[in-house]
């Protein structure tokens, strides 16, 4: 492929409309124009093929042009945390050794000052939103796409970063190319189709599995600023939206937003991680969308394994991909049979379909692999019917008196306890047990702490009972809706013991 494949679609479906924001509705080809006038941008900024740049904004048409430009370049776009400041915000713009920064007013007036001033040094480009980039973008020629080939990086994601120092995920155009498509087949999406997609553009889920899904069919996307539980139906009915990406709590929050039905919308499903067992079985009986619960990393294509409506199962996260062997091993990397634990492996069967490596780390991508796999740090299962069972990271399970707990099953089934809003499980060291269970709950008014220890035990064995509980204004999360439960660890005064209450 001598062209980026995002430009080839773009120019495949250039009449149909490709996003549609509170500005307005763009066209395929619109998108395309903006996206080469930004490459002569670059061009006047001496960014060539295979020069790396950063972009930190909030999501809007601008920052899709933007990303879309770059491919069109050749040049590697870092999607930064438009959130991260102070040491997280310098590490990632050093360590992508990017020649250009492009972002929003709003991170520059919040964040820009946080930069050395080697950083600050860097060529930049500013834009308040959509309209004033495109304005900006308006007397710029149009640019002719480099000649890149389809196995060349195309991006720089980081990692969320829970603990320790983010690693850069280097993935090429045919990555973006072929998890968009396989998705579309997934979802049987059609050109009228219109996906919602509200989760930050610099993650791997709205990048590959959002907009790259739309660009395999000619479909469109309904770009919205943030996930908005109160919004979200509104939003969907006003936009014409047929379905939606997901990651995280966010269903299980809307679970919890709107506990009677909610069928005044056209959505029919949504794509994504971490809606199981009795939230996603919510999500299709209350608001009649169906689930497509997926396994994903970034490292692994975007998402490894899926199923198609008619082949749904509840609690699992589908079959593998074509494209992509998986399989789950034991601590010496054999495989395991079908209802055992164990960690989740994975591979291409084709080429340039996961990861390319970790910018500037080879030796992260040698710690991943071993025996020709790539180590995902998640718990998985296979049933005997080939359906993925995901429990878990390996790092974030709980070992309780020789048991291991997983706390998505528990932070599951208490988002589904009238009056809480939010909650985490965490492990905290104990010298007799290795580790207790503590909850962290966001209430919705006054809730009896003795009520939620009797609702989790309708549900759990007693290994499973979390001993200490803690009420939070909020529960702290990456931008992607991930736990930082490295944050909630140390007890605080208000903690309660149940074992000595």
């Amino acid at each position: 492929m001598s062209q980026p494949a995002i430009h080839t679609l773009l120019q495949r479906h250039s009449g149909r409309t490709l996003l549609v924001t509170d500005h307005g509705h763009y066209t395929y080809g619109d998108i395309c124009r903006y996206a080469l006038q930004f490459a002569t941008w670059l061009r006047e900024q001496d960014i060539e093929k295979g020069d790396c740049i950063a972009i930190i904004a909030g999501n809007s048409a601008a920052y899709v042009a933007a990303w879309f430009g770059a491919a069109m370049n050749g040049t590697i776009a870092a999607t930064l945390n438009n959130q991260l400041i102070a040491d997280s915000l310098r590490y990632t713009i050093t360590q992508s050794t990017c020649k250009l920064i492009v972002a929003d007013q709003d991170w520059f007036d919040r964040a820009y000052h946080h930069l050395e001033p080697e950083q600050q040094a860097l060529p930049l480009i500013v834009f308040s939103d959509e309209i004033d980039f495109f304005q900006q973008l308006s007397s710029r020629a149009v640019a002719e796409p480099a000649n890149v080939d389809a196995a060349e990086p195309s991006t720089i994601l980081y990692t969320s970063g829970t603990t320790g120092l983010p690693k850069g995920v280097v993935n090429c155009h045919a990555a973006y190319y072929e998890s968009g498509a396989a998705a579309a087949s997934l979802l049987g999406l059609t050109p009228s189709d219109r996906l919602m997609v509200f989760l930050p553009l610099f993650h791997v889920n709205p990048q590959m599995m959002g907009f790259m899904s739309a660009l395999a069919v000619g479909a469109s996307v309904a770009l919205r600023p943030r996930f908005s539980a109160t919004a979200f139906f509104s939003d969907a009915k006003r936009f014409g939206a047929t379905g939606c990406t997901f990651v995280g709590t966010i269903f299980s929050i809307l679970a919890s937003r709107y506990p009677g039905e909610e069928r005044d919308h056209s959505m029919r499903f949504c794509f994504g991680a971490g809606a199981h067992g009795d939230v996603a079985k919510a999500i299709t009986e209350r608001f009649g969308m169906s689930v497509h619960e997926v396994y994903g990393m970034t490292e692994l294509g975007g998402w490894t394994t899926g199923s198609p409506a008619n082949e749904l199962r509840p609690g699992s996260c589908g079959k593998p991909r074509s494209d992509i062997e998986l399989i789950v091993v034991d601590k010496d990397d054999n495989p395991l049979p079908p209802g055992e634990k164990g960690e989740i492996v994975g591979r291409p069967r084709k080429p340039n379909r996961i990861l390319l490596g970790y910018w500037n780390q080879p030796e992260k991508m040698i710690e991943a692999c071993s025996n020709l796999w790539f180590h995902s740090g998640d718990m998985g299962s296979y049933d005997q019917d080939g359906y993925l069972y995901y429990h878990g990271r390996l790092k974030e399970l709980i070992r309780r008196g020789g048991e291991m707990v997983s706390p998505i099953e528990i932070e599951t089934k208490l988002m589904l306890m009238d009056g809480i809003a939010d909650c985490a499980i965490v492990g905290v060291p104990d010298p007799i047990m290795d580790e207790e269970i503590k909850m962290v709950v966001v209430p919705e008014g006054d809730i009896n702490p003795q009520e939620i220890v009797g609702y989790l035990r309708g549900f759990f064995p007693s290994y499973m009972i979390p001993r200490y509980l803690e009420f939070a204004k909020e529960i702290p999360k990456t931008s992607n809706q991930k736990v930082q439960r490295f944050k909630l660890r140390d007890p605080s005064p208000g903690m309660i013991d149940f074992r000595s209450s």
